[in-house]
């Protein structure tokens, strides 16, 4: 079940155990119910701390409950927290034996101060990254507040329940039966989305800051790069962030960042946040702007209005809010999204295992994709819009000689189609003949791009045609004090890379911009 280089770092992590806990769980015979008690079996052996109660009566089985010593509430997790869930597993462990969690003290006492009866169910599969900060977040609350109950569920274990009730979509959290979210989402904005005062707390907090010298709008890769170099300069720096991470978050493998020979999107992005920590960056995350306010005189302090009504203001604003997956924008695609309509392969491609489904793209994101849902699924199709397809010719020839793969070019899709909530069918041209196609399918995954996040900036900063803000090659937009950078901007090549140098870059602008203000006169006595 476990290597010996895994139990002997689960070992460790056992150690650390300050209080007893109590495993209890209800098996059967399957196949997992046999690995379920192998897994807790070798829990048990590694650490003195551990018990195991093998008397549950659960209706899900197999499952378990890690519990505190004497209590029989806590986390459940019902199939094997395994894969991409191992590490939620520990975490479980650890907190439920009082390790003290990795979390910021406010949000500790929100979870704490919840008030009602929530019970968390989410849906995850093994393969999905996106799924254990949400698995994560859920379990934490559980072990943290006795009004909350989290069971999390591992879709391949539950095929029923994940078909009764249409899951097409990891993560996928129900709260008392309905269906509370999907995609990622960290502990504080579960907490935020629970605790209806949340947002006006937020924005008094905010409104009360003291001027920034730089303020960065958003944290991905640029916004971080940014703020490491601005707040090496000893200057004040703050990031409002919608996400930090942004869409690396979202990225499966990165293995062409310079010094790092391969890591994954959200390990990186923590790594990001950590270092951006480390130099006392004061961090306002889920905080999404709304308004870019220009200083009212040369010199003067840059606005930007937050959704929940706060003003931050600064002697210089960083812009560095990324982009998002494009939408096809055809029928059925808003309609069906979660029911057969998806945006990441590595998360919900396992929930298509032995079905049909299309790959919206051919560019190299949409070839990984269909490379890899080919080893998953039973028959994947491939629609690109031009010619050709766009992708690099190493990829292009992988893909074509997969056997369950075919491929459409010239193919301009026209609508998802759907019966009874679920997709059933891709309607495409082609755009030789003019001839319309029905792809009869259960999935379709879009990948044809990015849009950046700018629609907030319209009128206020010189935008290009395709929403993009422009920059000179300093990063300068064409308001004063205003500096942007990443993928939001009209810089080429979408990058990580790339965008790191563009946020150090602009941080270098601002600080230029800075020095060079006017020497405020001094107050009268």
């Amino acid at each position: 079940m476990l290597d010996d280089t895994l139990k002997s770092q689960l070992q460790q992590y056992l150690g650390m155990l300050r209080q007893p806990i109590q495993l209890i769980a209800s098996l059967d015979d399957s196949a997992t119910g046999v690995e379920m008690r192998a897994l807790l079996e070798t829990i048990v052996s590694l650490s003195d701390k551990v018990t195991l109660d093998t008397s549950g009566v659960d209706a899900r089985k197999p499952s378990f409950v890690v519990a505190r010593a004497g209590e029989t509430q806590g986390v459940r997790f019902a199939g094997l927290p395994l894969g991409h869930e191992f590490t939620s597993l520990v975490l479980a462990l650890l907190w439920t034996g009082g390790h003290p969690p990795k979390v910021e003290q406010d949000v500790i006492d929100s979870i704490k101060a919840l008030d009602g009866n929530f019970n968390f169910e989410v849906y995850m599969s093994l393969s999905c990254h996106n799924c254990p900060d949400v698995v994560q977040a859920l379990s934490l609350m559980a072990i943290l507040n006795p009004k909350v109950k989290t069971v999390v569920i591992e879709g391949g274990a539950f095929q029923q329940e994940v078909t009764e009730r249409e899951i097409m979509a990891v993560p996928m959290v129900f709260l008392n039966g309905q269906v509370f979210g999907s995609g990622r989402m960290d502990v504080a904005e579960i907490v935020a989305k629970l605790d209806v005062n949340a947002a006006q707390r937020d924005a008094a907090k905010l409104q009360a800051k003291d001027p920034f010298d730089v303020l960065i709008v958003g944290g991905g890769p640029a916004g971080a790069a940014a703020a490491v170099y601005a707040a090496r300069k000893g200057i004040r720096v703050g990031v409002a962030a919608e996400r930090f991470g942004g869409q690396v978050n979202d990225t499966m493998a990165i293995e062409n960042y310079i010094s790092v020979l391969e890591t994954d999107g959200p390990k990186f992005a923590a790594a990001l946040e950590a270092q951006v920590r480390h130099y006392e960056v004061d961090i306002m995350n889920l905080q999404r702007a709304d308004k870019l306010i220009p200083a009212a005189q040369p010199g003067g302090l840059v606005g930007v209005q937050m959704a929940n009504g706060a003003t931050l203001q600064a002697r210089s604003v960083i812009l560095s809010t990324g982009a998002r997956w494009r939408n096809v924008n055809v029928p059925g695609e808003q309609e069906y999204k979660n029911k057969g309509v998806a945006y990441c392969p590595h998360c919900d491609g396992p929930l298509f295992k032995g079905k049909r489904v299309a790959v919206i793209g051919g560019g190299n994101s949409g070839v990984e994709a269909a490379i890899d849902l080919a080893g998953i699924v039973q028959h994947v199709t491939l629609i690109e819009f031009a010619d050709q397809l766009k992708a690099d010719a190493v990829l292009v020839s992988k893909l074509k000689s997969l056997p369950n793969v075919t491929i459409h070019v010239n193919a301009q899709t026209t609508e998802i189609t759907g019966a009874d909530g679920k997709v059933n069918g891709l309607k495409y041209k082609d755009r030789v003949s003019g001839q319309e196609h029905l792809v009869p399918l259960e999935g379709v995954f879009v990948q044809i791009g990015l849009v950046p996040n700018t629609e907030f900036l319209k009128g206020t900063v010189e935008l290009s045609r395709f929403g993009e803000i422009v920059v000179d090659a300093k990063g300068h937009t064409n308001v004063e004090g205003v500096f942007a950078a990443g993928d939001c901007t009209t810089v080429p090549y979408k990058q990580i890379v790339i965008a790191a140098g563009e946020g150090a870059k602009a941080a270098l602008s601002a600080f230029d911009h800075l020095i060079r203000l006017p020497v405020a006169d001094p107050v009268a006595a």
